[in-house]
């Protein structure tokens, strides 16, 4: 396995897991802290521009679709913080909301985050023992 697969692993599955952590550990701050972003479409584009930037790094970066499954989710990971990022940017403010209220976001806060805990930790754990 590649060095930046194995970099990459830890650095993005530990750092979404304190995120996801912090983030269901205050539920309430949280949510209140989306809704107020929501609201506000520079914050929302600022935030765009960081995800695509981050995407199109992971892309540029690793695009690695063999190998097993650490690699293949490295990947995968790159594609859709991509694809999130220029949806945040093109998208019209209404809409990200809608889309939200689709999901159920606020209900299924918790939930979110725990899926997302699990996948992260995956992550992190199987590049540290890789």
């Amino acid at each position: 396995m590649s060095p930046l697969t194995l970099f990459l692993g830890r650095f993005v599955g530990l750092s979404c897991c304190l995120m996801c952590a912090v983030l269901a550990a205050r539920p309430k701050a949280s949510l209140a802290a989306i809704a107020s972003m929501m609201e506000s479409p520079g914050l929302i584009l600022l935030t765009g521009i960081c995800t695509t930037a981050a995407g199109a790094a992971l892309v540029v970066g690793h695009t690695v679709w063999s190998g097993g499954a650490l690699p293949v989710a490295v990947t995968l990971l790159g594609w859709l913080t991509l694809i999130k990022g220029v949806a945040l940017m093109a998208a019209p403010p209404h809409a990200l909301t809608q889309f939200y209220r689709k999901l159920r976001y606020p209900e299924w806060f918790r939930f979110y985050m725990a899926a997302a805990l699990v996948f992260s930790a995956w992550l992190a754990v199987t590049a540290f023992l890789s």
